[in-house]
């Protein structure tokens, strides 16, 4: 019996050291990792790449960010359908149970625990 291909997550953060923080955390998990720390390099990642599930910050330098990425990708056929977590630090924890979940995106606020994460994505992979 074949081993199935792990799920691939592209994360992209402007912050160095939480890529390496969350990237460590899917590897972990047995997650493929592909990540991108401009909003124009996450489209490109997306668009080629077609993860099973994108985790984005909101504020990224540049002139795209976690929410015009998020956008463009919907308006694509071939990516309109990967699930999204949101995770920014311009929102409280307390917020993040009111928000929580928007059809298949989700919002979580920095910082995120391992359990917290794995747990949203696991919610965000099934559906």
């Amino acid at each position: 019996m074949a081993e199935k291909a792990p799920k691939k997550i592209l994360i992209v953060d402007d912050e160095e050291d939480v890529l390496t923080y969350l990237s460590n955390i899917l590897r972990r998990a047995d997650y493929q990792v592909i990540s991108a720390e401009k909003g124009s390099e996450a489209v490109d990642l997306a668009i080629h790449e077609l993860p099973d599930l994108i985790i984005l910050d909101i504020v990224l330098p540049g002139d795209i960010d976690g929410g015009d990425v998020a956008s463009i990708l919907s308006e694509k056929p071939s990516t309109a359908d990967i699930p999204i977590i949101f995770l920014t630090a311009l929102m409280r924890k307390d917020e993040e149970k009111k928000l929580g979940k928007s059809g298949r995106h989700y919002m979580m606020a920095k910082p995120v625990t391992q359990e917290e994460l794995l747990k949203t994505i696991n919610k965000a992979l099934i559906g």
